[in-house]
């Protein structure tokens, strides 16, 4: 008996492993998500249209996601500031970090957009050329 629950046990805890480490990889293969290194040899390596705008899809979907995060931080920093105790406060206090991490997702958010229209500049034809 006690032999069959353990052998459940660690069944179970083998196929939530599994699970869970097919999770990133089918990520990483529809391109949604890049490593560091994989976002630096795409950048390097862009050259075609089609290059160009998977990088401005993936520069503007990070900016949705740091504006989001951004939105949720604000929220929590209103909130937290309905609370502030001016007395004998140590810093930093739960305010700061909220608005500190607010203001990090914004600079984020924007820095993301101005790669996503870069490379949506360069994936686009250019109109000069065209006429020419």
């Amino acid at each position: 008996m006690k032999r069959t629950i353990c052998s459940v046990f660690i069944l179970s805890f083998a196929l939530a492993g599994v699970a869970s480490a097919q999770a990133p990889a089918a990520a990483v293969t529809n391109g949604t998500h890049y490593t560091k290194s994989q976002l630096k040899q795409l950048v390097q390596d862009a050259h075609t249209t089609d290059q160009y705008t998977a990088l401005s899809q993936y520069f503007a979907a990070q900016q949705k996601d740091y504006a989001k995060q951004a939105a949720e931080e604000k929220v929590e920093w209103i909130r937290r500031s309905q609370n502030v105790m001016v007395v004998a406060a140590k810093y930093p206090r739960p305010v700061d970090s909220a608005r500190y991490l607010y203001e990090y997702y914004a600079y984020m958010a924007a820095e993301q957009g101005q790669l996503a229209a870069k490379y949506g500049q360069l994936a686009a034809p250019s109109s000069s050329a065209t006429t020419n």
